[in-house]
């Protein structure tokens, strides 16, 4: 009979040996080979410990100028034990007989850091296993799953770097965007927004930029917002909106009355005529197709969003991320407070933009500082009690709409003053300003839109 034993497969960890020696080798007889490998190989790459010792000495002693050979490298073992089962400093020596060709010094490196990555992917992989297993773990599986892609996805990017840029090719490419911006009608290089003052303003949206729309509550922070990815999705680019606040249904419901100009409410509560139902179901199918990608998971961290993030780009190549909103999400780590929390929020979206290339619209709440003075136009000052949001932003914008205000303002009926109400009324009823209150690309600036109520619809003004 068989022994079950001599059926099971053993499993060896990879590596390349052989490959490492000869790196090694060819390292101590030509530093300057050290050019090809520094970039991207470090010590724990290595599978063999003292072969990872070894490439750390040689890297010190490399980065402070000095000649790194067998006998300037022997000092750093003189305590170390391990090396006399090598065979000592004769291993050091005996190293250079490794060497085959000094010009495969990046082939060696990159077989080398290929059995790491392989040997990190067993053990992500044996760690998904016990974690599933462990029922006592307080994540569910949906946060492992977000745990282990995050994972994933550093080991993909790993070593990954980017080369030195010489100024003649940063050179050629803003060119090339001032190009793109001249040839355009509308002189935008970045994301439009679909609003033309706001675009000749901003240029849309640059890559790598975090643009922080905030304003107080009811002033259509959402809805600008839903404006903004909407357009962009039917020019066919490709928008994330992350909803912490409204369900995706929700969301849908203002795009269609929007779209269709029946208010969202009165789709709600089915209070429409039977054409307009008809026109509902027409508009619903033209826009079944738009790239537009809503996940409204609530009380998301910023790791989770960012794994959501990179997954989603990943798969579909975004052009635009939105996040409504901040003071929704949480950090997944310990802070002291919330001030800290929100800093740690928007340095981490700032960096989203960068990894990504793409710009990142996140919306957030004002303090209450602004109902408190007379004039409630938003200062950048009401967004010190978030932290480091405007230090962060590459752009921030607030909206005002003063018919907000000024309705709150009427007066009794048959009051002598009813009427210069009414006729102030009626002049800003539909106006809303976007004020654009930092931009590190341009100048500060107001841009007056139209704001129609029932629709959450921001629109262009007619200027004669």
């Amino acid at each position: 009979m068989t022994d079950e034993s001599e059926n099971k497969i053993v499993c060896v960890l990879p590596s390349a040996i052989e490959a490492e020696k000869a790196l090694l080798g060819a390292l101590l007889h030509e530093n300057l080979l050290f050019e090809n490998v520094s970039e991207f190989l470090l010590p724990q790459h290595f599978f063999d410990p003292l072969h990872q010792k070894i490439f750390e000495h040689i890297s010190y002693v490399i980065n402070k100028g000095q000649l790194a050979n067998p006998i300037t490298i022997w000092p750093f073992f003189l305590k170390d034990e391990s090396i006399k089962d090598y065979g000592g400093e004769d291993y050091l020596k005996n190293l250079e007989s490794y060497i085959i060709s000094l010009s495969h010094t990046e082939d060696y490196g990159k077989q080398i850091f290929d059995r790491y990555l392989r040997r990190q992917l067993i053990l992500i992989g044996d760690q998904i296993k016990s974690e599933a297993y462990d029922m006592k773990l307080k994540q569910n599986a949906l946060d492992q799953i977000e745990g282990a892609e995050n994972n994933l996805f550093s080991l993909a990017t790993l070593g990954i770097q980017k080369s030195n840029v010489k100024f003649g090719q940063a050179l050629n490419l803003a060119v090339k965007q001032a190009e793109i911006a001249f040839r355009s009608t509308d002189h935008v290089v970045g994301v439009a927004t679909g609003l033309h003052g706001l675009d000749r303003a901003l240029g849309g949206f640059h890559k790598s930029d975090l643009i922080i729309l905030a304003a107080r509550p009811s002033m259509g922070k959402t809805a600008l917002a839903t404006n903004i990815a909407f357009r962009a999705a039917m020019r066919k680019q490709k928008v994330a909106f992350f909803s912490l606040e409204m369900s995706s249904e929700q969301l849908a419901l203002r795009i269609l009355g929007s779209e269709t100009n029946i208010p969202s409410d009165r789709i709600r509560r089915g209070a429409i005529q039977e054409h307009e139902m008809h026109m509902l179901t027409k508009t619903s199918q033209k826009l079944l197709d738009i790239p537009l990608f809503i996940d409204d998971t609530p009380g998301l961290t910023v790791s989770g969003l960012r794994t959501r993030a990179r997954r989603l780009h990943r798969q579909e190549k975004l052009d635009l991320i939105i996040i409504d909103y901040l003071q929704l999400m949480h950090a997944g780590t310990n802070q002291d407070n919330r001030t800290q929390e929100l800093s740690f929020i928007t340095r981490s979206l700032k960096s989203l933009a960068k990894e990504l290339s793409l710009p990142v619209i996140a919306l957030s709440q004002l303090s209450r500082a602004v109902e408190q003075r007379d004039d409630k136009r938003p200062q950048l000052a009401d967004l010190r009690e978030s932290g480091t949001i405007e230090q962060d932003a590459d752009v921030v914008m607030f909206i005002f709409r003063e018919a907000y205000y000024e309705s709150r303002k009427k007066p009794s009926e048959g009051s002598d003053k009813m009427e210069a109400w009414q006729a102030r009324m009626e002049k800003i009823h539909n106006l809303a300003e976007i004020m654009i209150a930092k931009q590190r690309h341009g100048p500060i600036k107001n841009v007056q839109v139209g704001f129609e109520d029932a629709m959450t619809k921001f629109y262009d003004l007619d200027i004669a």
